[in-house]
């Protein structure tokens, strides 16, 4: 055999390995890699927009704490207020009920008082009943002196 026509023959079987690799085997490599890319790319695209609404979420959930914060702050002053209001009624309350016991109190030893006097005023009369028959040495009929033993009364 010759040189120049094993170089010739391996010219031409190389020449129809790229042409068949070209035709056949090389379309469907280009078309997974242009896939892969295009995959990749919208990869890249959708990690940016997750990144971007990721960003904004955590904006929003700032904002919403942030609220939420001032919200639990207003609600515990108002509660602390109410609280407050409610002492201070509780208080005014307790010293209403004080000051109507004190009250009551007050009447009830007045007319003890008063009963006290009656009392008084009934034992002084008996006693004056008494000394005035003593010195007398007669019987004074109560029944009989009822209106001077009134006026005695109002007297004493």
């Amino acid at each position: 055999m010759n040189i120049n026509a094993t170089l010739f023959a391996q010219a031409i079987v190389f020449a129809i390995l790229v042409w068949f690799t070209m035709k056949f085997v090389w379309p469907p490599i280009a078309k997974a890699l242009d896939e892969r890319a295009l995959k990749i790319s919208e990869g890249l695209a959708a990690s940016e927009k997750a990144k971007s609404e990721l960003a904004v979420a955590n904006k929003r959930v700032e904002e919403e704490l942030g609220k939420s914060r001032n919200e639990a702050a207003v609600r515990l002053a108002d509660a602390e207020r109410r609280a407050q209001t409610v002492i201070e009624e509780a208080k005014a309350r307790a010293s209403d009920e004080a000051a109507k016991i004190v009250a009551a109190a007050h009447m009830e030893a007045e007319q003890q008082v008063v009963k006290a006097r009656e009392a008084l005023r009934e034992q002084v009369a008996a006693l004056a009943v008494k000394g005035a028959e003593q010195i007398l040495k007669r019987e004074v009929n109560a029944g009989v002196h009822a209106e001077l033993l009134g006026r005695l009364k109002t007297e004493l």
